[in-house]
C-alpha cells in the first residue's frame, strides 16, 4: 500500500478464500507466518531467541537480529546480521533454531545463531524435497514434496533438533513425533508446538500428533482452516467458512476476538496476534500487553511471535515493527531498518482477493522484483478499510493493494464519511463543518449566506479580471485559501542558520528514541535515500527532525566513510540548506539530527493541498532554492551534486524560507562533475515550471504528461501567459511571470551544454526581484 506521507524534515466484501479452486487455496495456505509455522518471517524463542526474515533484495537472503544483550547474538553485530546459507524459500522458528526451505532446490535447512554454516537437518533427510515446514520446540516436521510446486501435497517426515550445549545441537530422525496413525496421510500445511504437531490433511479437518497433542482436545474436527499458528501449548486457526479464529489447548480460556477477520496468526508463549483481513490491522488476544500493540497507522502484511516479542512488516514501507507481552525494554529487541519480503514467493495466479506485490513501489530503480525466479510471485490478500485516520482514495487492483490516504487530505464527500467516523471530536466537527458549507452553497434558500459567499468567491476574480486574467470561479471557496504574505518582507534576508561547533551535538540514542517515541511510525516524516526521517521533540523542547540510517546504509558505509560525512555536513552551513545540528552513532546505529522545517514542502504546497502559495512567496522560494544550490555547487569544497533536486526536496522553515534538503555527500570518481550540476539545473528548471504553473513535473491526468513537453512549446511560441496559474490570483504587474517563464525554458533546454549556471539562475532571479516585486 503507498500512503501520502509528509517530506522528511517537514510537517465489506466477500472473503477471498472462499469458494477459490483447490489450486489458489493451496497458494494462499503458503502465506501462513507464525511461531511454529511458515512464513517470509520466523521466530526462534526460549533462551537464545532470535529473529529472521527474507531480505527484499530479490536474492531471498536472510537477515536476522535479536536481543542486544543475548548471548545468541553474534558479539560483533550486537543487534543485525547475515547468516551465511543459500537462498530461501520460506522460513520457520524453533527453540534457538530455525529452519527454512531452499529456494533453490526446496530441501530444508536448519541453523542456530551461532553457526548458520552447519546444517542441522539430518542426513537421511537432507536430500528430501519440501512443499512446507514448521519448526516446534524441539523438533521439525516438514511435508514432502517441491515448494514451486503447485499440487503441496504429501506425507510429514519429523526430526529433534536438541540443545547439547550453550554453543550445539544435535539432531536425528524422530521417534517421539513418529505416529503409525499419520504415516499414511496426505498433508496441506502443518504447525509445530512443544512434543507436538498439528496439520489440515487432503481430506479435510485437522489431525494432531505427539505425545503432547491430546492436551490440545483437537480431535474430530472436519473443519478446514486457511492458517494455523502454535504455541507452546496451544493452536488457533482462522477457519476457511468464516475468517473467524477458533483455538484449543492452553489458551483455550483466553478471550478471543469475536466478528474479526483474519488473513495471518503468529504465536508465542501465552499469546496470540493477527493482522486483520479488512484493514491489515493488528490484534492480540492472551497474556499480553495490550498497550504495546500498534494502533492506527500503517498495516502489516506479515507478522511473527517468540516468548514475549512479535514482529511485523509494515505495508507501507516494507520496515519492521516490534512490539512486546510484558514489560520487557523494547531497546533489547530492536528491529534493523531492513526492507523484507512482505509474503512467500510462489507460482501461479494470485487469485481473488489478492493482489501480486509490484516491487517498483518499492521506489528502488535495481529492484525489479523480490523473488530469485521471475516466474514467482508474492500474493498478498487484499485490503478493504484503512485504520483510524485514513481513507481508502483507491481501491485494490492486481498488482498493487488498495491506497490508504491521510484524512487530513480529504477534500470531498466521498472520504468525509469515512473520516468523520474515524476521527476526533473536533475533526468531525470540521468534516461535518465542511458538509454543512457544501449544503448551504448547492441549496440554502437563505440569501444572504449566499450572497456572501458569492461576494467572498467572485469580488477578488472580478478585480482582477480587468487586469486581463480569465479567472476559474470559485476556484479555492472551499479549499485552501492563498496564504497571505506582507508586502515589506525582504526576499534577501537571509534566515538565522543554527550553529554547528568544531564538533556537531553528540546524542545518545536512548534520547532520541524517547524524541521519537521509540521511531514509531506515526513520528515519520518521510523517507530518502538514506534512511527514513522522524520528528522528534528533545528534551528541552527542541523541534528537530531525525534521519535514521537503513541497513543498506550502514551496510555500505564504514565508520571512517560516516566520520567523513560529518565532517561534510558540519561545514555545509548556509541559510537555504537544511543544516545538520548532531548526530548518534550507538548500538551500530547512524542518526543525523536535522534542523525542523515546520511548513513542509514545496510539492506539499504546490500539488499536495496544502496552501498555494502566492506569487511573492513562490518567487522567494525560488530564489533562495537556487541560492542554496549554487552554495552546494560553488562554495562547497570540493562541490556537492544534489542529484535529486525536486520540489519535494525544497523544504520550508519557520519564516517561510526555502531550503535545499537531501542530497548527497560524496561525488564518485567516475562521474562527470560539470554534467551533474546541469541536471540539477535542468530540474530546478523543472521546479520553476511549477512554481509558475502549479502543475506536476509529471502527471498521468495530463496531456502531454510532462511538464516540460506540454510548457516549454507555449514558452517558446511567446504565449507563457498561457502557463500561468490560474488558482491564484494575478499580480497587478505581470511581466516578471513571463520572465520567469523565459528562465525556465532556458534551464530545461534539450543541448545539456547550453544550459545556464546556478549562478547564472541566481542573477536573472534576483534581477526580477530588482525590477518589482510581484504584489
Amino acid at each position: 500500500m503507498k500512503k501520502i506521507k509528509k517530506s522528511p524534515f517537514g510537517s465489506s466484501t466477500n472473503p477471498p478464500f472462499l469458494h477459490l479452486p483447490l489450486q489458489i487455496l493451496l497458494l494462499y495456505l503458503k502465506s501462513a507466518s507464525g511461531f511454529g509455522s511458515m512464513g517470509p518471517i520466523s521466530a526462534a524463542f526460549g533462551e537464545s531467541s532470535f529473529f529472521c526474515a527474507i531480505d527484499a533484495s530479490g536474492k531471498q537472503e536472510v537477515i536476522c537480529w535479536g536481543n542486544k544483550s543475548s548471548s545468541s547474538v553474534p558479539s560483533s553485530s550486537p543487534s543485525v546480521y547475515s547468516i551465511n546459507v543459500p537462498p530461501i524459500a520460506a522460513l520457520s522458528g524453533g527453540n534457538g533454531f530455525h529452519c527454512g526451505i531452499l529456494a533453490n532446490n526446496s530441501q530444508a535447512y536448519c541453523w542456530d545463531s551461532i553457526d548458520s554454516s552447519t546444517d542441522l537437518v539430518p542426513p537421511i533427510f537432507k536430500t528430501t524435497s519440501y512443499s512446507h515446514i514448521a519448526a516446534g520446540k524441539n523438533h521439525v516436521c516438514a511435508i514432502r514434496g517441491s515448494y514451486y510446486s503447485e499440487n503441496d501435497l504429501g506425507t510429514v517426515d519429523c526430526w529433534d533438533i536438541v540443545r547439547i550445549s550453550n554453543n550445539s545441537f544435535s539432531s536425528k530422525q524422530s521417534t517421539m513425533l513418529y505416529d503409525q496413525s499419520i504415516s499414511t496421510l496426505v498433508f496441506r500445511k502443518i504447525v509445530a508446538g512443544e512434543g507436538y504437531s498439528c496439520g489440515g490433511v487432503r481430506e479435510g479437518g485437522i489431525v494432531c500428533w505427539g505425545p503432547n497433542s491430546a492436551n490440545l482436545g483437537v480431535s474430530n474436527i472436519s473443519e478446514n482452516f486457511v492458517n494455523l499458528a502454535s504455541g507452546i501449548g496451544s493452536l488457533c486457526g482462522v477457519s476457511e467458512l468464516s475468517g473467524h479464529v477458533k483455538c484449543w489447548g492452553a489458551i483455550n480460556s483466553y478471550v478471543t476476538p469475536v466478528g474479526i477477520r483474519f488473513v495471518s496468526l503468529a504465536a508465542g508463549a501465552q499469546h496470540f496476534c493477527g493482522i486483520r483481513e479488512d484493514n491489515h490491522g493488528i490484534e492480540c488476544w492472551g497474556i499480553f500487553n495490550t498497550s504495546s500493540v500498534p494502533k492506527g497507522g500503517s498495516g502489516f502484511l506479515a507478522i511473527a511471535s517468540s516468548d514475549f516479542i512479535t514482529c511485523g512488516l509494515r505495508e507501507t514501507d516494507l520496515v519492521l515493527d516490534c512490539w512486546f507481552a510484558n514489560v520487557r525494554s523494547p531497546l533489547d529487541y530492536d528491529p534493523p531498518l531492513q526492507l523484507c519480503s512482505p509474503g512467500l514467493c510462489t507460482p501461479g495466479s494470485c487469485g481473488e482477493g489478492k493482489f501480486a506485490f509490484n516491487a517498483s513501489l518499492l521506489s528502488e530503480p535495481d529492484l525489479t522484483s523480490l523473488c530469485v525466479r521471475k516466474d514467482l510471485k508474492i500474493c498478498i490478500p487484499c485490503g478493504v478499510n484503512c485504520s483510524e485516520g485514513y481513507f481508502p482514495s483507491s481501491s485494490c487492483s492486481e498488482n498493487a493493494d488498495r491506497v490508504c490516504t491521510e484524512c487530513s487530505l480529504c477534500q470531498n464527500s466521498s472520504c468525509w464519511g469515512v473520516c468523520r467516523l474515524q476521527s476526533s471530536p473536533e475533526m468531525q466537527k470540521q468534516h461535518l463543518h465542511q458538509l454543512n458549507i457544501l449544503v448551504i452553497i448547492i441549496g440554502s434558500s437563505i440569501s444572504g449566506i449566499v450572497l456572501i459567499l458569492i461576494s467572498w468567491c467572485l469580488l477578488p476574480r472580478l478585480i482582477t479580471a480587468k487586469n486581463g486574467g480569465k479567472r476559474k470561479q470559485f476556484a479555492s471557496c472551499i479549499g485552501n485559501s492563498e496564504l497571505e504574505v506582507d508586502a515589506s518582507i525582504d526576499l534577501n534576508t537571509p534566515a538565522f542558520v543554527a550553529p554547528c561547533p568544531g564538533m556537531a551535538q553528540v546524542f545518545r540514542l536512548s534520547e532520541l528514541k524517547d524524541a521519537t517515541n521509540g521511531f514509531k511510525e506515526f513520528n515519520e516524516l518521510g523517507r530518502g535515500s538514506y534512511g527514513f526521517v522522524y520528528k522528534a521533540v528533545l528534551a528541552d523542547g527542541r523541534q528537530v527532525a531525525v534521519k535514521r540510517a537503513n541497513a543498506a546504509t550502514i551496510i555500505h558505509t564504514t565508520g571512517r566513510d560516516f566520520e567523513m560525512e560529518l565532517e561534510i555536513l558540519c561545514n555545509v552551513r548556509h541559510s537555504n540548506i537544511v543544516n545538520l545540528l548532531g548526530y548518534c552513532a550507538e548500538m551500530g546505529e547512524r542518526l543525523l539530527v536535522y534542523e525542523f522545517m515546520p511548513h513542509g514542502t514545496l510539492y506539499d504546497h504546490l500539488h499536495g493541498g496544502l496552501s498555494p502559495l502566492n506569487w511573492t512567496l513562490r518567487l522567494k522560494i525560488a530564489l533562495q532554492a537556487a541560492k542554496g544550490l549554487e552554495y552546494l555547487h560553488k562554495d562547497v569544497v570540493p562541490p556537492i551534486v544534489h542529484r535529486d533536486v525536486k520540489s519535494s526536496n525544497i523544504l520550508l522553515d519557520a519564516d517561510w524560507g526555502a531550503r535545499i534538503a537531501d542530497f548527497r555527500l560524496l561525488t564518485p570518481n567516475d562521474r562527470d562533475l560539470n554534467g551533474d550540476m546541469r541536471t540539477d539545473v535542468h530540474n530546478f528548471g523543472i521546479i520553476l515550471l511549477e512554481i509558475l504553473s502549479g502543475r506536476k513535473a509529471y502527471d498521468r491526468d495530463c496531456m502531454p504528461p510532462s511538464i516540460v513537453d506540454w510548457a516549454v512549446p507555449l514558452i517558446r511560441q511567446g504565449k507563457a501567459a498561457a502557463v500561468i496559474d490560474r488558482y491564484v490570483a494575478l499580480p497587478r504587474i505581470v511581466e516578471p511571470l513571463l520572465k520567469l517563464a523565459d528562465i525556465a525554458g532556458l534551464a530545461v533546454r534539450e543541448n545539456p551544454s547550453k544550459h545556464p549556471t546556478m549562478s547564472d539562475l541566481v542573477l536573472s532571479l534576483e534581477q526580477l526581484v530588482k525590477d518589482g516585486l510581484l504584489l
